[in-house]
């Protein structure tokens, strides 16, 4: 029997690749689109989309129990400036966000994932299915990083490991050993033009997980445009946490890099010591 697998779609491309994936598997896709955030395509790869407004908890709960979905993923984020702006909660939403002690990114993913599950829809890693595109240790590119390059990655993985502690960010721009750019609520492509700016272009980036996070819900992407920022910006390197990062269209991700000299690495803690030593 073909499985029917829910989609709570964010924005960015995640969602798409995520649906046009699982519909080659022979999936069944019944989406949630989030008005103001999620891309309007979504409605040509699912079987079907009920567009709701970022709070409408009940109403996202009631499409998957009606459709008999019994597994959802949640794919793409939603912009924190989206979410103070376009925020109108249902009454389920509402009563939920009462009961919430802490708005912190993780915890309120894992509290949302427990309303679903209390009327029973499992939340799945959203890289089921996609395990062609999870990033893997090594160059990935036709370039790699040059030896100064290497020492920023390194700083900047441990840096970003540690702020992530504290549930903030997932990249962090760097130059010479200095910590120029530190993602905030504007997002990856703003953090690096403005650490590009600060360290005049030659910098290098680096996206990791953050220590403890759930990729059931938040698992850390970039995509060609995240490239073409970069090569706008000038900055030369680009690491990602291996095994806990995903490409999004990786085939046109590498082509621009290549194409514009950018070196883009998987990376953890063995590979990263092997260079330093």
């Amino acid at each position: 029997m073909t499985e029917t697998i829910g989609l709570i779609a964010g924005n960015g491309r995640f969602p798409l690749i995520f649906a046009e994936t699982a519909k080659r598997e022979g999936v069944r896709v019944i989406a949630v689109a989030h008005r103001g955030e999620t891309d309007e395509a979504i409605d040509q790869v699912v079987d079907s989309v009920t567009w709701v407004r970022i709070g409408e908890l009940g109403k996202m709960i009631r499409t998957f129990r009606d459709a008999g979905v019994r597994r959802a993923v949640m794919a793409g984020g939603l912009s924190k400036a989206g979410v103070f702006r376009g925020g109108r909660p249902d009454l389920r939403g509402a009563m939920f966000l009462a009961r919430l002690r802490s708005f912190r990114d993780d915890a309120l993913l894992r509290a949302v994932a427990g309303e679903f599950e209390s009327d029973g829809i499992a939340i799945v890693p959203s890289t089921t299915f996609l395990a062609t595109i999870v990033t893997h240790t090594g160059q990935l590119g036709r370039h790699a990083p040059k030896r100064k390059q290497w020492a920023d990655i390194a700083y900047g993985y441990r840096v970003a490991k540690e702020i992530g502690r504290f549930d903030v960010g997932q990249s962090i721009v760097v130059r010479g050993g200095v910590a120029l750019a530190i993602e905030g609520m504007e997002g990856t492509d703003a953090c690096i033009r403005r650490g590009a700016e600060l360290g005049h272009a030659a910098v290098v980036v680096v996206k990791v997980a953050k220590p403890g996070q759930d990729l059931r819900f938040d698992v850390p992407a970039v995509g060609p445009k995240t490239i073409v920022t970069m090569k706008e910006s000038g900055a030369q390197a680009l690491a990602l946490e291996a095994e806990r990062t995903i490409l999004l269209d990786r085939t046109e991700l590498l082509a621009v890099a290549d194409a514009a000299g950018i070196a883009v690495v998987g990376v953890d803690d063995a590979s990263l010591a092997e260079h330093a030593s």
